[in-house]
């Protein structure tokens, strides 16, 4: 019963083999077996045979079980070819499913690694074997890569191309995907015309060729499928307008700055309010630490005594000294308490003052600049004073805060051209007030939004009436981009109209760069194509 459980649990998708035993050495779980098989077949001309020559056993590494390692001992035979021709005297009998030939691992170990290898690879993918309590390096996961087979290439009806980086700047290829079913089909090693136009004459029956604004890849198109329809992709269309309305903000720099608030400046006078003149010292605390401090003592001394506890007491539950809470029980209100010299002292800023609240109606709000300054003049005392006294002058005008810093080019270009609705109120309310400052910023910002209306309800019939109104306008940076959709419009005007586009490509771009970091640079071409292909 238990050989049969045995023989459920590690070959129960393979024939021809018996388990003799199993057994723990250690951290690893040993599994003896044999083949069981009446025949083989040659592996040079087929021929079965029966003819036993010898036996060996083969140790192959398999999953682990448990997280133990497992070393299956496999007995295995040598026949004889009964063909006399056959250059191949004999052959050690092989296992389908279990072993193949020159393998120290099972199938099914090796199976698992190769998606290992495909998938993260590399150290990462050495960190995961190990995990999975199989001892496998980096480099034999790449040889595991390398010994995958072609990957078959088919041809699609609908076609992504584009560029991706082997040497960001230097050196580029061309990544072919299946927009329909969003995998890659292929990898191109340049970006070269006539590389694809070579593959789209190799694989006739693309019918539809999604592609960025590349002259490359037009003329690719035209010489390898000259009857496919070329559609020019929403993303690098909508990019090349961005790339216009920057170099428009950057034309307009110098109005993204806020105008000065041109209302006249508050008074020295203004800022001597009650709160910030120096208390009497008839006129009781009403803030800070020892105020609050006191207030709280006595209102918990008087709820103890209204509970008809005594001074010692009270005293003991409240930490406090006899004498100190004598004062409180005997005082009808905090206030009596908080009244005397330390109340209305002066402090070490006070000379300082004026000149603090003159910097304060020029705009200088920051505690930090205006210590400096006040040190340069003979202030003895530390930061912290001045901190306190500017919080008090923020508090007592609130409305004095200090001027915003001026968005940023790309802040501007990222206002204009994303969606409205995904603007919070401050940017929606500073885009208008700029528009309202820089005339050809606002026309700019018409132009984009009535494109982005035309690209999202697929209008491209309505192209070129938006491309005749941005013309009769005075705004050169989209001009350019204008004379650019013009060069390739039939494209451009598919792009805005079908449904087709090459976002999945751009998914397989991202893919890439990850695979080459997992590969610590050791990566070449054809190891990165099987890998991509494999592992969609």
């Amino acid at each position: 019963m238990g050989d049969l459980l045995l023989q459920d649990l590690w070959f129960h998708q393979v024939e021809g083999i018996m388990i003799e035993n199993a057994v723990i050495d250690g951290e690893l779980v040993v599994v003896r077996a044999r083949a069981s098989a009446e025949r083989s077949a040659c592996p040079a001309c087929g021929t079965t045979s029966g003819r036993v020559h010898s036996r060996c056993v083969r140790r192959l590494a398999d999953t682990a079980v448990a997280g133990r390692p497992v070393l299956i001992e496999l007995q295995v035979r040598r026949f004889r070819c009964r063909d006399r021709a056959c250059r191949q005297a004999t052959f050690a009998e092989q296992v389908d499913g279990l072993t193949f030939r020159h393998g120290r691992r099972s199938t099914g170990l090796q199976t698992v690694l190769q998606q290992v290898a495909v998938m993260p690879a590399g150290r990462a993918g050495a960190r995961l074997a190990d995990t999975l309590a199989v001892r496998a390096s980096r480099s034999t996961l790449l040889r595991l890569i390398r010994r995958l087979p072609e990957p078959e290439v088919h041809t699609p009806r609908v076609l992504g191309v584009d560029d991706f980086a082997l040497r960001k700047g230097h050196h580029y290829g061309t990544i072919l995907v299946d927009i329909e079913t969003r995998r890659p089909i292929d990898l191109l090693p340049d970006r070269a015309t006539a590389t694809v136009a070579a593959w789209l004459t190799d694989h006739p029956g693309v019918e539809v060729i999604c592609r960025d604004r590349s002259t490359a890849y037009a003329e690719a198109g035209r010489i390898g499928a000259p009857d496919a329809v070329h559609v020019a992709d929403r993303w690098h269309v909508w990019k090349n307008l961005a790339e216009a309305v920057e170099r428009t903000v950057i034309q307009h720099r110098a109005l993204l700055r806020e105008p000065q608030n041109t209302a006249p400046v508050l008074a020295a006078g203004a800022l001597e309010g009650p709160e910030l003149e120096p208390r009497s010292p008839d006129e009781p605390r009403q803030s800070g630490r020892l105020s609050d401090r006191v207030r709280e003592q006595h209102a918990a001394v008087h709820a103890l005594l209204e509970e008809g506890l005594g001074l010692r007491p009270i005293a003991r539950r409240l930490g406090l000294a006899r004498n100190a809470a004598r004062r409180l029980a005997h005082a009808a209100t905090a206030d009596e308490l908080l009244v005397g010299r330390w109340a209305g002292r002066s402090s070490i800023l006070d000379p300082f003052k004026p000149y603090l609240h003159q910097r304060w109606t020029e705009g200088c709000t920051v505690a930090r600049r205006l210590f400096e300054e006040v040190r340069e003049r003979g202030y003895p005392g530390g930061e912290s004073v001045v901190k306190k006294y500017v919080q008090r002058l923020r508090e007592a005008l609130p409305h004095d805060d200090p001027p915003r810093k001026a968005p940023s080019v790309r802040d501007v270009t990222s206002w204009i051209t994303r969606r409205p609705d995904r603007l919070d109120d401050d940017q929606t309310q500073r885009l208008k007030q700029l528009l309202a400052r820089c005339p050809a910023l606002g026309r700019t910002a018409e132009h984009v939004r009535v494109f982005a209306e035309l690209m999202n309800d697929r209008r491209g019939q309505d192209l070129g009436q938006w491309m005749e109104r941005v013309q009769a306008d005075d705004v050169p940076t989209l001009h350019g981009f204008v004379t650019g959709l013009g060069q390739d419009r039939d494209a451009v005007v598919a792009g805005l109209s079908l449904r087709y586009s090459s976002g999945a490509v751009e998914g397989h771009n991202n893919k890439i760069k990850m695979i080459k970091r997992q590969m610590f640079g050791r990566a070449n071409f054809d190891l990165l194509r099987k890998r991509v292909l494999h592992a969609a």
